[in-house]
């Protein structure tokens, strides 16, 4: 988005309309909003804001009170991101099927994410939130019931659909619907300003709780009393929970639902990836479930109709789904044969060894720092010392057992700024050389006594010689059940 603003907030909305053109059959003018173009890459930093900042205007959120809600992860994002720059503290609930990616996201914005079992979906934890709140008196959000969330959306979202197809044909409206937010707050400003544009809702065919007819129950505040009996676990993170929310029955009852649409996972998958393939557009599985319902009203829109789908998502917080799964981590059988058409820099063929220096090339062992790595490995008060670079991922992976082990322990960082002047940690490193008679780091010493490099370290301690050593120097050692230590290896690393 161009232009200066006074905060990441003031960046929320204003997605582009793009047109899909290899997708429509000829005739029908299909286009998509993009809501990855949100800061936090989903059409829920709107609500987000929408919800705090209405809760700021009428007083319900107090100054550095803690905020939370229940999320499958977009919503909490969000949240993670209008707190930061509000300073609040944020609490949130997940279910623990939702991507790892979404639990590390809002993590790495500060919030702290509470997980509920799978079992328990959606209402579990809405519940959990609800427990919460009303025990530490912190402001609850209720994403699924808050006017404040599809009022954002009148505001913004449909106005900007409005003024994209301003003297233009929108005779198509298609969404999915999650907390029911988007589809209340733009479909009713459709129905009033478009009465021509026909919203269809999108919902996972095996999971089709609004299409069945059957009621939610609910409680006096408007939240769901327990699962609908139709749901069932479906692919669509962020679509459909296991009832009907509250924002949503109103969009129905208030008649502003003209068709409802299943769509199959398995389609939802392929569009997303024929999206980023074809288009260059990088969406989420939810998104590709619109899109294959939009796809489903071009088959059957009159020639000359414009289609506009809602895409909810970036496909980034899908890493570790079934939208990925098929993707290679290591180089395909085509991307070898590639490698292979040019003689260097191969993974499949060993690089040439350097020419043998002479011993006479080597530099010289210096007094001070042959003292100097004597004195460290010595030192009694600090028995665990690993001779390291600052940011050689070897090395991370052993300060990583550390870490799981609590162990202290000192890092010499010949790399580091410390140790630049003078290229003292040049000096250091061979010495150490002069000492092991290996050049590679890092290199691990306890008390005194040389462990090893990485691999030898990873073998010690998953051996029991490491754990047994430090206790011998009165190294506290911390429980560290079922750890296999080249679990901590990079991960480009790990095997196919």
């Amino acid at each position: 988005m161009a232009g200066k603003h006074a905060t990441i907030l003031d960046t929320v909305g204003r997605t582009p309309v793009v047109k899909l053109s290899k997708f429509a059959p000829p005739g029908v003018h299909l286009f998509a909003k993009i809501e990855a173009f949100n800061p936090m890459g989903s059409v829920k930093d709107r609500l987000a804001l929408g919800v705090i900042e209405a809760a700021e205007r009428d007083g319900s959120l107090k100054p550095g009170q803690t905020v939370i809600e229940a999320t499958s992860g977009n919503t909490g994002i969000g949240l993670a991101m209008v707190c930061a720059q509000k300073d609040y503290p944020l609490v949130v609930t997940m279910a623990e099927s939702f991507s790892v990616e979404r639990r590390k996201l809002m993590r790495f914005l500060g919030a702290k994410v509470v997980l509920t079992p799978a079992s328990e979906k959606g209402t579990g934890m809405l519940a959990k939130a609800v427990e919460l709140a009303e025990k530490h008196h912190w402001f609850l959000c209720r994403q699924f019931e808050n006017e404040a969330n599809p009022d954002y959306h009148s505001r913004t979202t449909a106005r900007e659909i409005l003024d994209d197809f301003a003297g233009e044909r929108l005779d198509y409206w298609v969404t999915g619907f999650g907390t029911g937010g988007t589809l209340k707050g733009v479909g009713r400003v459709l129905r009033k300003e478009r009465p021509e544009t026909k919203i269809v809702v999108c919902e996972p065919d095996n999971a089709q709780i609004l299409g069945s007819g059957v009621a939610q129950s609910r409680g006096a505040d408007g939240s769901p009393a327990e699962s609908h009996p139709y749901f069932r676990p479906h692919l669509m993170q962020g679509w459909t929970p296991d009832f009907i929310p509250k924002l949503t029955e109103d969009a129905v009852v208030a008649k502003l639902i003209d068709q409802i649409l299943p769509i199959n996972g398995n389609d939802a998958l392929k569009c997303s990836r024929d999206l980023a393939r074809r288009e260059g557009i990088f969406v989420g599985i939810s998104a590709g479930a619109t899109l294959a319902g939009a796809l489903k009203v071009c088959e059957t829109a009159p020639p000359g109709s414009t289609v506009l789908a809602m895409l909810p998502d970036t496909g980034e917080r899908y890493l570790s789904t079934q939208l990925f799964e098929d993707i290679a981590v290591h180089m395909t059988d085509e991307e070898i044969e590639i490698s292979r058409s040019t003689p260097k820099y191969r993974f499949d063929a060993s690089a040439p060894k350097p020419p043998r220096q002479e011993p006479d090339g080597q530099p010289s062992v210096t007094p001070e720092a042959r003292k100097f790595v004597e004195e460290t490995i010595a030192n009694r008060e600090q028995p665990v010392v690993m001779f390291s670079l600052e940011w050689c991922e070897f090395c991370g992976s052993v300060r990583k057992l550390f870490a799981n082990l609590g162990v202290p322990y000192r890092s010499v960082d010949l790399d580091s700024v410390a140790y630049q002047r003078d290229n003292w940690g040049g000096q250091i490193r061979v010495a150490l050389r002069s000492l092991i008679g290996s050049p590679t780091i890092p290199q691990v010493f306890v008390g005194g006594e040389y462990i090893g490099g990485c691999q030898e370290t990873f073998d010690a301690f998953n051996g029991g010689r490491l754990r047994a050593l430090m206790q011998q120097h009165g190294v506290p050692v911390s429980e560290a059940k079922e750890l296999d230590a080249y679990s901590l290896l990079p991960t480009w690393l790990h095997p196919r």
